[in-house]
């Protein structure tokens, strides 16, 4: 899918050297189709990474998309240029009165916190109920989807002995689930955080699936009925050096980290570790877009309102 991003965006000219169809402003208006509309809430701190690495994988199918950028007015990013946020960046009251085929929520790093702890909350909490009503499909990934399903469902995550840092081993549970159509019997994902889900809590919410988990990692991704709001726990957007970026901060900073786990080959971390989960992350948003963003929208996306939430079909998960 050709990608309609700004051409001054820092992604458009990585994406243009990995051979990613980008589509200039110019291109796109003379096409005569809808594009998919996308807005991705942006909470992670590194913006301009976070901002790439997405781009990449919704634009890996063969429909147009335009990509929207939010932020949240309660937040200041540190390593971010004010520039740019001011050139690439919405606020919710700038596109409050709008509608998105699809939206993605980021994670965040404030795990440390209580969900009522972070500063912008309160903002977060009027988007998700937004997004209700103005997105046919919300796909939250890590804190996101904590943060989500706490909101929507009053689950409470909860603390981790140590650090879930790695790579890991998953295995689809919910075997009609077409988000994961296509997928290995086994597929890996790289994981960063502090806080889980429980499995118990979320199988005890009726409107909620199981789509897929680890033995390691615990609950991956969660599904409501229909698809309209989608929880993953992992980061399959990650680059390969990622997580080695991470380790590696946190280690000259004197925190307490360990090597992550199924990552570095034998464990040494002056090695450069491989890619490992390109192929099932390109797989799931692919999946994502086509099944749950692209074939069952409206195309008069300003209808998505009056959609009802749809009934129990599990070859629609």
């Amino acid at each position: 899918m050709p990608i309609k991003i700004p051409a001054s965006l820092p992604a458009a000219k990585t994406l243009e050297r990995e051979n990613i169809f980008v589509m200039t402003e110019g291109r796109a208006v003379s096409q005569d189709i809808r594009p998919l509309r996308l807005l991705i809430l942006n909470l992670m701190p590194t913006k301009i990474t976070t901002e790439t690495q997405l781009a990449r994988l919704l634009g890996n199918t063969p429909l147009q998309i335009e990509m929207e950028l939010l932020k949240v007015e309660g937040r200041v990013p540190r390593h971010t240029p004010e520039e740019h946020m001011l050139t690439f960046y919405k606020t919710f009251d700038q596109v409050r009165d709008q509608y998105f085929d699809g939206m993605v929520i980021t994670g965040a790093p404030v795990e440390h916190l209580s969900f009522e702890e972070v500063e912008y909350w309160d903002e977060l909490c009027r988007i998700m109920e937004w997004s209700k009503s103005h997105v046919h499909s919300t796909f939250h990934i890590c804190w996101g989807a904590q943060a989500a399903l706490y909101y929507h469902y009053g689950i409470e995550k909860v603390p981790l002995p140590e650090k879930l840092f790695g790579v890991f081993k998953h295995r689809v549970t919910h075997k009609g689930s077409i988000l994961f159509r296509g997928f290995d019997d086994e597929f890996l994902v790289p994981h960063s955080r502090h806080t889980t889900v429980r499995r118990e809590d979320v199988a005890a919410v009726p409107e909620l699936k199981i789509l897929a988990e680890s033995d390691a990692a615990g609950v991956y991704a969660v599904s409501t009925n229909g698809g309209r709001q989608i929880f993953i726990t992992g980061h399959s957007e990650y680059d390969a050096e990622t997580l080695a970026l991470e380790y590696r901060r946190d280690k000259d900073a004197g925190l307490p980290i360990h090597v992550p786990v199924n990552y570095f080959p034998d464990d040494d971390d002056t090695r450069t570790p491989p890619c490992t989960w390109r192929s099932s992350a390109h797989l799931l948003y692919s999946n994502w877009l086509n099944y749950f963003v692209y074939q069952t929208t409206p195309y008069d996306v300003r209808t998505i309102r009056d959609l009802q939430v749809p009934p129990e079909d599990g070859t629609r998960l």
